[in-house]
């Protein structure tokens, strides 16, 4: 199975589709990882606050795989912003993820309350960059005016913004931001979580007829269909599951084309509300953590 690849704005390629561990407890996570590398995937999303890169690494290192065939992403979190900071944040991920280089760093807030801790935490992911510590510099849940306010002073354009995007919040505003800037958009919870909606009208994305109805025409799966989705619209996805079954599930997006029709009968399905936190609301004092050392 070849999965295809997307060219960042540095001109590293990284695959279409990766491997999360957002919320993946660290004794699962060495295992989850280990089995989706056997599978075929070749890049593992991590970040500081979810409290597994020890085991991401360990399980790249248990893999046999050498460490140049494996995209390694982690995220700052907001409680190292600030240039000095987020150096020393650099080097955390580092020890623990046990690597030299890290492929793709990214701040995982906007934090736009206290934005010029943002910026110096940018420009550190632009020194590490310069020195060949990283291979390419990110974001995570930035809004369109907070990418605004970051380029209007730093240099580096994020070659990444990580967003919430699915079939039930599509963020078409802040897509568009991202394409026009050149900035891929990798989706986080590119299946809408079965958590997500769970007060509201809407259950699972994975039950929802419209996409029901896709996926028997293709004789594929409701995930495979939302993953194909968002790729077919250029973007990167990193599906999360510690089921061997489901992680092999959500790598068999090739082989197979949704209509335009298609493509715009899930984009109506968007409900315009936000599943995870909002980003304009995160602050270090109510969602601070101390990230421990390597």
């Amino acid at each position: 199975m070849t999965i295809p690849s997307l060219t960042l704005n540095n001109g590293v390629t990284i695959p279409a589709v990766g491997f999360g561990v957002f919320q993946a407890a660290p004794e699962e996570t060495a295992a989850a990882v280990e089995t989706a590398l056997a599978t075929g995937y070749r890049h593992i999303d991590t970040a500081a606050a979810y409290g597994n890169e020890r085991e991401v690494g360990e399980a790249i290192r248990r893999s046999g795989l050498d460490r140049s065939e494996v995209v390694v992403e982690t995220k700052i979190w907001i409680s190292d912003y600030g240039y000095d900071q987020t150096l020393r944040g650099f080097d955390k991920s580092a020890g623990k993820l046990g690597v030299d280089q890290i492929d793709l760093l990214i701040l995982h807030q906007a934090l736009p309350d206290e934005f010029e801790l943002t910026l110096g935490a940018y420009t550190a992911l632009e020194k590490l960059l310069a020195d060949g510590r990283v291979r390419a510099i990110g974001v995570s849940n930035f809004m369109p005016d907070h990418l605004a306010r970051l380029m209007e002073q730093t240099s580096v354009v994020p070659a990444i913004n990580q967003i919430e995007v699915h079939p039930y919040f599509r963020q078409s505003e802040l897509l568009a931001a991202n394409t026009e800037h050149g900035i891929i958009s990798q989706a986080w919870s590119p299946i809408g979580g079965i958590t997500f909606y769970r007060d509201g009208a809407h259950a699972s994305t994975l039950q929802d007829p419209t996409i029901a109805g896709i996926a028997e025409a293709h004789g594929r799966t409701p995930a495979q269909v939302m993953l194909r989705w968002h790729l077919q619209q250029g973007r990167q996805v990193i599906p999360k599951s510690v089921t061997p079954s489901r992680i092999a599930e959500n790598l068999g997006v090739t082989g197979f084309e949704l209509t335009t029709d298609q493509l715009a009968a899930i984009d109506a399905l968007d409900t315009g509300i936000r599943g995870g936190p909002e980003p304009t609301a995160l602050t270090r004092e109510t969602s601070g953590r101390a990230i421990p050392e390597a």
